[in-house]
C-alpha cells in the first residue's frame, strides 16, 4: 500500500519542539554561539528558507514522504555485503548491475524495503578505494546489548573502533565499528526498535540554517537538540517520525566550526515523493537548491529530482509509484 511507504510530514516542527527549540536559538547562552567561538562581524540575514508560497505549502502538507535509503560508494562490493551481513546482520535485499553507466547497486537492511530503511552500496567498475572526508559522520545500528553486539562483531572478523561504554557527556552506552571502505557504524543501545538503521550522522556549519532547511524545505520533523558544552558540540536531530521507528538524520555542529571536506564516498539520502515535479518547485519556493532538474535515471528509468542542503549534502526525492516498481 502506499500509505505504509509515508508518513505525513509537516512544513513545521512540532509545537513543543518548536518552543524549544525558539528557546535554545534566542537563548544568552546558545549552543551554537559560545565563548569557544570568536565572534564575528557577519550581518544577520532573514530566514533564507521560509515557504513563499501557499501551494508550496500546501504541497508540503499533502506529500507523504519517508526516508528510502542512504546511498554510498564502496572499493569492494562483495566484502562489504559479506561484512554487513556477517557482523552487522542485514539482509541482501536486492541488487543491480548497470553496465551502460559501469556502476553496481546492492541494497541491504533489516526488513523490506516498503516499509524499512535500507543501505544502497554503490561500486564503480575499477575503483576501489574512496576518501571519506571529514563532514560525514557515521551510519548508526541499534543494539539491545552492545557489548555482545561488538563480541559478535570481532568474532566475525570485524573492525570494532570504539569499545562499548557510555556516551560523552551523557549516559547511552554506544560503540563504534568500521566497515570494509572505512565507513564508521556507530551501535547504540536500545531496547525496542523497529528500524535497526536507525540514523545517518553529517556534520554542518549552521545548525539552525540547517534544522530550517530540513524541516521547512524537506518537511521532516524537528524532534530534539542536545548541547554538550563540554565537549563543544551540539546535535540535532530530524525525520519523519520518532526516533523509535524511524531512521532520523543527526546533525552535529561543532564549535567554530564552518566547513567541511566531503570527500567522494558519501552519496546521499534518498526520501519518497508522490511527485517529483511539484517537489522540485516546493523546494525552490522554499528557498533549496535544485541541482538535478526531475526526470528519470539513465538505465533504470525511475524518477528522481536532487537538490543539496545549506553545507552541500545532497538528498533525492524519488518517485513513489517507481520506486514500487522497482521492488516488483
Amino acid at each position: 500500500m502506499l500509505g505504509a511507504l509515508g508518513r505525513r510530514a509537516t512544513c513545521n516542527a512540532a509545537a513543543s519542539l518548536a518552543d524549544s527549540s525558539a528557546a535554545f536559538f534566542k537563548s544568552p547562552r546558545p549552543a551554537i554561539v559560545t565563548s569557544a567561538r570568536k565572534p564575528t562581524s557577519r550581518p544577520i540575514l532573514p530566514r533564507v528558507f521560509a515557504m513563499s508560497t501557499s501551494e508550496a505549502a500546501d504541497w508540503l502538507e499533502k506529500d507523504e514522504r519517508r526516508m528510502l535509503h542512504v546511498v554510498y560508494r564502496v572499493g569492494d562490493m562483495d566484502a562489504t555485503i559479506d561484512y554487513y551481513q556477517k557482523c552487522f546482520g542485514m539482509k541482501l535485499l536486492r541488487s543491480r548491475d548497470i553496465p551502460e553507466e559501469k556502476y553496481t547497486n546492492a541494497f541491504l537492511g533489516y526488513g523490506p524495503e516498503t516499509t524499512n530503511f535500507a543501505v544502497e552500496l554503490t561500486y564503480n567498475y575499477g575503483k576501489d578505494s574512496y576518501d571519506l572526508g571529514e563532514g560525514f559522520g557515521h551510519f548508526g545500528i541499534t543494539s539491545p546489548d552492545v557489548y555482545k553486539t561488538c563480541e559478535a562483531i570481532k568474532a566475525a572478523g570485524g573492525t570494532v573502533t570504539r569499545e562499548a561504554g557510555p556516551v560523552k557527556g551523557g549516559n547511552t552506552v554506544i560503540a563504534f565499528a568500521k566497515d570494509p571502505t572505512g565507513y564508521p557504524f556507530e551501535i547504540i543501545q536500545r531496547a525496542d526498535s523497529t528500524e535497526p538503521l536507525c540514523q545517518v550522522m553529517l556534520r554542518v556549519g549552521d545548525l539552525e540554517k540547517s534544522m530550517n532547511f530540513y524541516t521547512e524545505a524537506l518537511g521532516m520533523k524537528g524532534l530534539r537538540i542536545r548541547d554538550n558544552p563540554e565537549y563543544k558540540y551540539t546535535l540535532g536531530f530530524v525525520g519523519y517520525g520518532p526516533e523509535e521507528s524511524n531512521t532520523v538524520v543527526e546533525l552535529t555542529y561543532n564549535y567554530g566550526k564552518e566547513k567541511y571536506e566531503k570527500g567522494d564516498g558519501y552519496g546521499q539520502i534518498a526520501i519518497s515523493t508522490k511527485d517529483v515535479y511539484k517537489t522540485a518547485d516546493q523546494i525552490k519556493a522554499a528557498g533549496g537548491t535544485i541541482t538535478r532538474e526531475p526526470g528519470p535515471v539513465p538505465g533504470i528509468g525511475t524518477k528522481i529530482v536532487a537538490c543539496t542542503d545549506p553545507d552541500g549534502w545532497k538528498i533525492v526525492f524519488v518517485d513513489e509509484a517507481d520506486f514500487l516498481k522497482e521492488l516488483a
